[in-house]
């Protein structure tokens, strides 16, 4: 697995955290309110190991992310993950993938340059010989009106997560 550093601060103003990522490392990253608009006619495909580690990435996923293919490939997808994103979320997505079900919902992902942009992703387990070998996920631009009713919730867990000590 690739090292997972810190981001390098943007030129732009920008808030910063240090976030705990799901296998206990933990990672400063740094963004800005600037949102990348999920281009039309596009599809994100990427696919993990089982441990959440990239495996493949499209060339969508690189030129959204912001991130190299040689710095996708190897590192854990928690890469993209920004700070306005409740932990419940992915908690839900793990649960339901490693029950073998498809996931889908709505994701706000942290570019290399710490600006954003939000997909609607689906994620399903690869099976081969009956067992489950990693991941696959698609995404596809995401309904802003759906995303503007989800933010309300997405805030309350947020609150609920710092109030719990999460």
């Amino acid at each position: 697995m690739s090292a997972l550093t810190d981001m390098t601060p943007p030129a732009e103003a920008h808030r910063s955290a240090t976030l705990a990522l799901h296998d206990g490392r933990q990672r400063t990253v740094y963004w800005c309110d600037r949102e990348v608009p999920y281009p039309d006619g596009r599809l994100i495909v990427s696919r993990t190991d089982l441990a959440g580690v990239i495996t493949h990435a499209n060339d969508a996923f690189v030129e959204l992310s912001g991130y190299s293919r040689e710095e996708l490939i190897g590192a854990p997808h928690s890469i993209l993950r920004h700070p306005d994103m409740p932990r419940a979320a992915f908690k839900d997505l793990w649960e339901t993938l490693q029950a073998g079900r498809k996931w889908n919902g709505y994701v706000k992902n942290l570019r290399r340059d710490g600006a954003c942009y939000w997909v609607y992703a689906t994620a399903l387990p690869n099976v081969r010989d009956g067992k489950v070998v990693g991941y696959s996920s698609v995404r596809r631009k995401p309904s802003r009106r759906r995303i503007e009713a989800l933010l309300p919730l997405y805030r309350q867990w947020l609150d609920a997560e710092a109030e719990a000590g999460a």
